[in-house]
């Protein structure tokens, strides 16, 4: 999937990674009930982004994100300074 989004200076576009609507003792969360991850999937990234490439898996801070809904697909902008960390 290509993001219909391109990032402008140090930001990065990714799509959030679908909730685990489980529980371990096998109860299943309606979606209201569930807290949303602050895991995401990098999709496209800005000309002065400097540590992430399209396909990384980053946490962010949750609060600091632009949500975006083009096309069924929940997008999330987010600065460069605003991802904690990778996932590998």
């Amino acid at each position: 999937m290509s993001a219909p989004i391109t990032p402008l200076a140090d930001r990065v576009v990714a799509v959030r990674e679908a909730a685990e609507t489980k529980t371990a003792s096998g109860l299943y969360l309606p979606d209201s009930s569930k807290e949303k991850p602050a895991f995401a999937v990098v999709e496209a990234v800005g000309p002065d982004v400097k540590t992430l490439k399209k396909g990384d898996k980053i946490v962010y801070k949750e609060y600091s994100v632009t949500e975006l809904k083009i096309n069924a697909v929940e997008y999330l902008v987010v600065k460069e300074e605003d991802v904690l960390a990778t996932i590998k």
